[in-house]
């Protein structure tokens, strides 16, 4: 049963994130960002106080790819989105579901956004933090997982948001999903990551024993035809029985070279192996063009999902229209979208009775602690076998973070952490980390950072 509530406080927080290599996506290399950090306290019907947190990597030139704003200016738009979230889900009086609450405010998150000149994608980025913080509150009110939470529906997911599924296909999904113990993690091969020598894809398959890769593309078909077969060829060596992504980050700039990288894939003897282990090729095109253009002969060929076109709740089945097969999954986009999603693709899939479309799971670097624990929760409810996790090699785990965090959240999630000299690091074993100790009360989370330690959000940036 979906609870009401009034939300009494919202606070932002943030803190900085050093990488310690790094991370080259699409036309930027990030070295370092700040963490955003989110706590609410809610008033349930009936009077009961209940408090919620949750954290994101506040990503550059991700969510705006302007190439007139510069790194700072792009974190600052997200700033300002969360700021703009804050005063909305504040100023909501009536008790509402957390759901229903979403859905009230979403439309005018959108609007002054707009205004401001921030694109939908980094707009959306202020009501997903707060949701998933709102969720925490309501699941540790009533002492439940997210797994049983939202088997229950406890934050009332309805149509009102997603006309072509009605409410039955919603609870139908949410009832129906087996959560995973284990989820596969899919490594991140960056376009400045080396294949060889130290840190090279050796060291990664002897560290974690990773099956699943995903590999950034630069939008320049020979170039990137060159370096699939290079990683395939090391893998090979290596002995690793792999599947791959590939992910090009709106790089291809035109559907021509697209096609010329597909038929490349298609006809290249070197690439050969790689195209039998090839899942689906990741948001080619920039988002504007992606949902003006079917990908016709192409999609027949393979599987495409859009992620940065993700960018509304009507985006994926207009992507779906033009030969799209996924859409990726991912908690700062918002975790509503992602099951109403996941909704959407079980009843397309029962209507062609095969399973063609799917939700995939990527990750922004999402760090250790509540973020982590967080999109892999939502992964492992969806039932997704294999997942991208960033934070276990771009940032050194719980990178600047006070000792007596790292401890609490090693403590309270022994499955998931180890000490690893000075540092408390994500644990992968065998290819996968644990979902297990997420099964926990609240939102995937039984410990807290140190809020003392956390530096307010830059509200003079976020104004």
């Amino acid at each position: 049963m979906a609870l009401r509530f009034t939300v009494r406080d919202i606070a932002l927080y943030e803190r900085e994130t050093p990488f310690r290599k790094p991370f080259r996506f699409g036309a930027v290399t990030v070295e370092g960002t700040s963490q955003s950090f989110v706590r609410v306290e809610i008033a349930l019907e009936g009077g009961k106080i209940a408090s919620g947190a949750t954290a994101e990597l506040m990503v550059p030139k991700w969510f705006d790819k302007n190439p007139a704003l510069s790194i700072g200016e792009t974190v600052d738009e997200l700033r300002r989105a969360l700021a703009i979230a804050r005063e909305l889900y504040v100023a909501q009086s009536e008790p509402l579901t957390a759901f229903a609450l979403h859905a009230a405010v979403i439309g005018e998150q959108m609007s002054r956004c707009r205004a401001k000149n921030i694109p939908a994608l980094a707009a959306a980025f202020g009501p997903a933090q707060m949701d998933k913080a709102i969720l925490d509150a309501l699941l540790k009110a009533r002492q439940v997982s997210l797994f049983q939470g939202m088997a229950a529906n406890l934050a009332g997911l309805d149509a009102r948001l997603t006309a072509d599924i009605g409410d039955a296909v919603i609870h139908e999904f949410l009832s129906s999903r087996r959560p995973l113990e284990r989820v596969a993690l899919r490594h991140t091969v960056g376009m400045l990551d080396p294949l060889d020598g130290p840190g090279g894809l050796a060291d990664i398959v002897s560290g974690t024993g990773c099956r699943y890769y995903k590999i950034k593309l630069n939008g320049e078909p020979d170039a990137d035809s060159a370096r699939l077969a290079a990683i395939d060829a090391e893998l090979t060596r290596l002995g690793v029985d792999y599947r791959a992504t590939v992910d090009a980050n709106e790089q291809y700039a035109d559907f021509a070279s697209l096609a010329a990288l597909c038929h490349a894939l298609g006809t290249q003897p070197s690439l050969s192996g790689l195209k039998e282990r090839l899942l689906y090729i990741e948001q080619p095109l920039p988002r504007e063009m992606a949902l003006q253009t079917p990908l016709g002969k192409l999609g027949e060929r393979f599987a495409f999902i859009i992620d940065e076109a993700d960018d509304s709740y009507g985006a994926f089945p207009e992507a779906r229209r033009l030969g799209y097969r996924g859409i990726s999954s991912k908690a700062c986009k918002g975790i509503y979208k992602s099951l109403l999603n996941g909704a959407r693709a079980m009843a397309w899939n029962a209507q062609a009775g095969e399973a063609l479309y799917f939700i995939a799971a990527e990750d922004l670097t999402c760090q250790a602690g509540l973020a982590v624990q967080q999109d892999t929760a939502l992964v492992a409810y969806h039932g997704i076998a294999h997942a991208e996790r960033n934070g276990h090699h771009y940032v050194d785990g719980f990178a600047n973070t006070p000792e007596a965090e790292q401890a609490a959240f090693a403590a309270a999630h022994p499955d998931l952490y180890r000490r690893d000299g000075s540092v408390t690091r994500l644990i992968v074993e065998n290819g996968a980390i644990s979902a297990h100790s997420l099964a926990c009360p609240g939102f995937a989370s039984a410990a807290e950072p140190d809020w003392s330690s956390l530096q307010p959000l830059a509200m003079e940036e976020a104004a």
